[in-house]
């Protein structure tokens, strides 16, 4: 079910991906096949997939959300070029090929990143067949999520990420780095469909138990992981001195805590009326996930 579920899902969401950053032939195309090389990729889509699927859970029934979602996914792919860039984590391969700057060097790899940021915003803001109320109060939200407060922040936690962080630190940085755009998955998959103020706390909620659980697991796969399964390197926390929870607890230790948090997403999706059953297999595939 969940292999057709994400085929179809990510066969929508690379269409419009190739339309909403089309191949250029002008003079500065080489920033174009730079963004495309990494965000036209085998990415698994989860944070679109996500968001499409909260906007059909909280009332939402045509298409008109994709270019939302894919704005997730642009910010997703751009926080990862720059991410492997040699000042941050240094990693040469993502996605079971060459990273972008290694690819394509240093700076256009940065230029990329910059680009598929801004160009998420302009796709964002093109959604069409939803009144313009959301879209703004959706924008709103999503550029928290990515700025200074979110991810920004979730990076730079990461990046003083030594012996001396605490594990309420760590904890934090999970939640910034990872759980800010998971949650703008969820909440804006929610205000886009025009959810009330209680559904968009369920939809946080939600969002915040999978953002910890999540990063937990991707720990596990840095920790233990088949490099060709995850088409990234291993041991990047590691050779990086990173104080991650697994660091501090322990492969098994952890497992127990992203199935705990996993059960803590599910009360939370049990707090919705509607069809569930897509999402509730999607959030115990992230749990068992291999890559």
């Amino acid at each position: 079910m969940i292999d057709k579920l994400f085929n179809e899902y990510q066969a929508k969401i690379n269409a419009r991906l190739d339309i909403l950053l089309s191949e250029s032939d002008k003079q500065y195309d080489e920033v174009v096949r730079a963004a495309r090389y990494s965000l036209i990729s085998s990415g698994k889509r989860i944070r679109p997939i996500l968001m499409l699927e909260f906007y059909k859970l909280c009332g939402g029934d045509d298409d008109c959300a994709y270019n939302f979602a894919c704005a997730l996914e642009m910010i997703h792919t751009y926080s990862l070029i720059h991410d492997d860039l040699p000042c941050m984590d240094n990693d040469d391969f993502r996605r079971g090929k060459p990273s972008c700057h290694k690819q394509f060097g240093e700076t256009m790899a940065l230029l990329a990143g910059d680009a598929l940021l801004t160009e998420a915003f302009n796709a964002a803001s093109r959604t069409i067949g939803i009144p313009a109320g959301r879209i703004v109060e959706a924008l709103t939200v999503l550029s928290a999520n990515a700025g200074i407060n979110g991810m920004i922040g979730g990076q730079v936690i990461d990046l003083i990420n030594t012996e001396q962080i605490s594990a309420d630190d760590t904890v934090q940085m999970y939640l910034l780095k990872t759980g800010a755009l998971i949650n703008s998955a969820t909440v804006c998959g929610a205000i886009l469909a025009g959810a009330d103020e209680q559904q968009r706390k369920n939809a946080a909620e939600y969002a915040e138990k999978l953002g910890l659980a999540f990063q937990i697991i991707d720990d596990i796969l840095d920790a233990e992981g088949d490099e060709s399964v995850l088409g990234k390197p291993v041991g990047s926390d590691s050779k990086n001195d990173k104080k991650t929870l697994v660091a501090r607890f322990g492969i098994e230790k952890c497992r127990e805590f992203a199935h705990t948090l996993t059960k803590e997403a599910l009360a939370a999706l049990d707090k919705f009326e509607g069809n569930k059953e897509n999402l509730v297999a999607i959030t115990e595939f992230l749990l068992s996930r291999k890559y």
